[in-house]
Parts: structure tokens; C-alpha cells; sequence
């Protein structure tokens, strides 16, 4: 067996071995500001990173490194508090490592949150955005290197990277909570400087509404493994050269803290309809 699935396949009996559920139905990718939410989920089971076999502990703040397992209607869910970053200079395949496991684990659909710089028209500090495609402005991806068959084709097709059907349910639901959300193009930055002006006007002109430092290569391998992913973004502020003051960590997380709750009733109201 191929190393890379046995290591996952041993994570996956962790996984197993410790929630008591053979199978999950959906995954949950946490981003800045959402790490804590599992918390107040009366039935999870928590995990800690370091206990699940080839899971990376992240280093930035706000990334606990806890996966949880919890019940939305009838989904398992596996939520994953916290996430790497291609800065923190892993190996690509460390870096998709918790999301192929998830799908090893038996998740058919993946929902993926961060939290992002706003440069699309009309976006503002605080909303909540569905992503519909993205820009990988890295040029780096983890299906680089030889295809494991195992996991899925050499070729994948990304013309809906991001499910339709998942997004036509976030909208659908966050229109019952009286929450109105816009549709955008992510566009992945390397970071972890934040954007000049320059690169976000290049990125806006290409198309993008949105810039943020991570979601894009677990999209990738997740769709190679054939899973249906939808994400959201919280813009936490507006991208440099378009926000009148410098950007910092700080105004991030301090943004994130402020959507924590109309983002989380969003995520329990979607995530057993999934």
C-alpha cells in the first residue's frame, strides 16, 4: 500500500477507535474565529491533533489543532478546529492531510470557512460570503508529484470546484435566519505578508471578490478524492489599497469574534440539511 494511504488509513482508525463511529458524513474546516464553536456542541467528542497520527498541529493563533465529531440531524459531522497554512512550510501533502482523512473517514461533502480581505463591489467588514470558484495565484497544488489512483483520478475536473447544490442550500438557509449573502471568487494568496495594493487590484481585475491564504488547496484535494465541497468567507476587512488604515491580525480576529454567532447558527442550520 502506497505510504501516504496507509498513513491515513491510520488515522482514520484513530478517528474511528475514538469517536465510536465507523463512518462521518460531512466535514467542517474551522477558520479564524470559529475555533471555539465545537465547544458549545452539547454531544462532541474532542480530539486533539496530536493524537490523531499524521495531523499537523498549526502555530498561528486562533488554530486550536482539535478535531471534534458531533451530530447535526442525521450527519456525523467531523469538525476541525484549526488548519495549517502553506506559510507555516509544510510538504503539500501535509497540508491536505486532515482533509483527506476526513474523506477517507467517510465525509461525502466538505464545507470549508475562512476568514478573507474583501475587494469585490459592495462587500463590507462582516459579511459572509459563498464561494463559487477561486484563483490559485500560489501555482502550487497537492496533487503535484504521482497520482494515487486510490485517492482519485490524475485529471480531476474542477469546472464546479464549489458544489451548486451547496451553495443554493447556504443561500436558501441563511435567507430562513434573515442573513443575506453574496456569491465570490476567492483568489489564494502564499502570505503571510498581507496583500500589497498592487496584488490585490491585479487579483480584483482577474476576478476576484475575495483574498485569503489558505482553502483553496484542501478544495483541490478534495474534490480529487470526489467529495462535494462548498465553503464560506467572513470578509474581515477590506483588502489593502481599498481599506483606508494598515491591516493586522488583531482587526481579524476582532471581525471574526464579531460574525461568531450569525456564522455559527448559519453552520448548525445548513449542516444537517447537507
Amino acid at each position: 500500500m502506497n505510504d501516504l494511504l496507509q498513513r491515513l488509513d491510520d488515522a482514520v482508525e484513530v478517528i474511528v477507535g475514538k469517536t465510536g463511529h465507523q463512518k462521518h458524513d460531512v466535514a467542517v474546516i474551522l477558520g479564524s474565529g470559529l475555533g471555539g464553536y465545537p465547544e458549545t456542541i452539547s454531544d462532541a467528542q474532542a480530539i486533539s491533533y496530536s493524537d490523531i497520527p499524521g495531523f499537523p498541529q498549526p502555530t498561528v493563533a486562533g488554530h486550536a489543532g482539535t478535531a471534534y465529531s458531533a451530530t447535526f440531524g442525521s450527519n456525523q459531522v467531523l469538525l476541525l478546529s484549526g488548519r495549517i497554512h502553506a506559510y507555516e512550510d509544510p510538504s503539500m501533502d501535509e497540508l491536505v492531510f486532515a482533509v483527506r482523512a476526513c474523506i477517507r473517514a467517510g465525509c461525502r461533502a466538505v464545507f470549508l470557512t475562512n476568514a478573507a480581505g474583501g475587494c469585490g463591489e459592495g462587500l463590507n467588514a462582516g459579511d459572509l460570503v459563498v464561494l463559487r470558484d477561486h484563483l490559485n495565484l500560489v501555482g502550487r497544488s497537492p496533487l503535484t508529484g504521482p497520482n494515487i489512483e486510490e485517492l482519485g483520478t490524475r485529471f480531476p475536473d474542477m469546472t464546479e470546484a464549489y458544489s451548486s447544490r451547496l451553495r443554493r442550500l447556504v443561500i436558501e438557509t441563511a435567507a430562513d435566519l434573515g442573513q443575506n449573502l453574496n456569491e465570490g471568487v476567492y483568489a489564494w494568496f502564499l502570505g503571510p505578508t498581507y496583500e500589497t495594493p498592487a496584488e490585490v487590484e491585479m487579483a480584483r481585475r482577474m476576478g476576484a471578490d475575495l483574498v485569503g491564504m489558505s482553502t483553496v488547496p484542501e478544495v483541490i484535494a478534495a474534490r480529487h478524492m470526489g467529495a462535494e465541497v462548498g465553503a464560506i468567507s467572513l470578509v474581515t476587512n477590506l483588502a489593502a489599497g481599498i481599506a483606508d488604515h494598515p491591516l493586522s491580525h488583531d482587526e481579524v480576529t476582532e471581525m471574526a469574534a464579531q460574525a461568531h454567532d450569525r456564522f455559527t447558527a448559519l453552520l448548525a442550520a445548513v449542516l444537517p440539511k447537507v
